[in-house]
């Protein structure tokens, strides 16, 4: 069963950007928390920023990450989306969405649906 679907990863260079999507096929974002996080290779699960419900869609962002990621939504497309700039080859990644209710102990509290991740390797 298909939960979120992350899109948009792929080979980028050093310096460079990607913008990577999450949507749900089978549900409305709207009303639900969602977030980033990221899984470097032989290391945990990284947290990177929430974005709470319509119409609210506050944002936060681990501190060791803001300034270079960007979440956003767009209701029209269902979506929810990171932007991401000035990568590092430690940007590495498998790169995935999660949604609930809110964003209420994001970083730590379990997830109702996730995505299986878009991978992101950055390198020159």
């Amino acid at each position: 069963q298909v939960q979120l679907v992350e899109s948009g990863g792929g080979l980028a260079q050093p310096g460079g950007s990607l913008k990577l999507s999450c949507t749900a096929p089978e549900f409305s974002l709207d009303y639900y928390g969602v977030a980033w996080f990221r899984q470097p290779p032989g290391k945990a699960r990284e947290a990177i920023s929430c974005i709470s419900p319509s119409p609210s869609s506050s944002v936060d962002y681990v501190d060791s990450m803001k300034g270079q990621f960007t979440i956003s939504r767009d209701n029209t497309k269902n979506s929810v989306y990171l932007q991401m700039s000035s990568l590092r080859p430690d940007d590495t990644g498998l790169y995935y969405c999660a949604a609930g209710g809110s964003c209420f102990r994001w970083e730590t509290r379990q997830w109702e649906y996730r995505g299986q991740g878009t991978q992101v390797t950055v390198s020159s």
